[in-house]
């Protein structure tokens, strides 16, 4: 792991042909056991991170419960600042630590918005989020782990620039099929296998119907 950085988790849950949603965003895939399992690990992380696009499908509140411990911070990649002002995120900002991260081509308006929730705002980037610059000035904050629970388009990011340590897949029993339906990784994808991130199976745990794989960069 670089020195710079925090220590990073990917985490997701797929269908058996590494669908993380349907056509319509349905993305329903954990059991009751995997969500335990799933907030333990949150518990136990500094913050978890997730793109606008998940926040504008899911509506999530990205806190621990199911179990018993403390609220990461919840990291928020959002260049233009278009997260919703009704969204649970920036509601339930006075409660639970908030970051949003912005670039520097987000509007008067938008980041006017923004400053009006008891939050903190990050930029780091001209035109997008640039997760190399984000991720050493969260390392400087004394955030030292992220979970970072997608979708697809923020996880090629992560995995595209090298810039994650551990990979934890749950496989459900399901098969989602479509072309529109969300994949674990979008994005452009590696022209070749031997481009791909090296991995090696650190462990296995069966949840009855569900499969939970863990990884670690080699």
């Amino acid at each position: 792991m670089e020195n710079s950085r925090p220590f990073v988790i990917l985490s997701a849950a797929t269908s058996i042909d590494g669908k993380i949603a349907t056509k319509t965003g349905d993305s329903k895939l954990s059991s009751k056991q995997d969500s335990v399992r799933l907030h333990k690990l949150r518990s136990k992380v500094d913050a978890i991170l997730v793109g606008k696009n998940t926040v504008f499908v899911d509506d999530p509140l990205l806190t621990v419960r199911h179990t018993i411990g403390k609220n990461p911070i919840r990291i928020i990649l959002d260049s233009n600042g278009t997260i919703p002002e009704k969204s649970k995120i920036l509601q339930t900002c006075n409660k639970i630590e908030t970051i949003i991260v912005i670039s520097k081509k987000i509007t008067k308006s938008n980041l006017k918005k923004l400053n009006k929730f008891p939050l903190e705002i990050i930029t780091a980037g001209e035109k997008s989020v640039n997760l190399k610059l984000l991720l050493q000035k969260l390392s400087q904050k004394n955030i030292k782990s992220i979970l970072v629970e997608g979708g697809g388009t923020t996880n090629w990011e992560f995995i595209k620039h090298n810039i994650f340590d551990e990979l934890i897949i749950t496989l459900s029993p399901f098969i989602i099929g479509g072309i529109d339906s969300i994949s674990f990784v979008e994005g452009q994808g590696f022209p070749k296998i031997s481009k791909s991130p090296n991995l090696r199976l650190k462990s296995t745990t069966r949840l009855k119907n569900h499969l939970v794989l863990h990884y670690a960069k080699v």
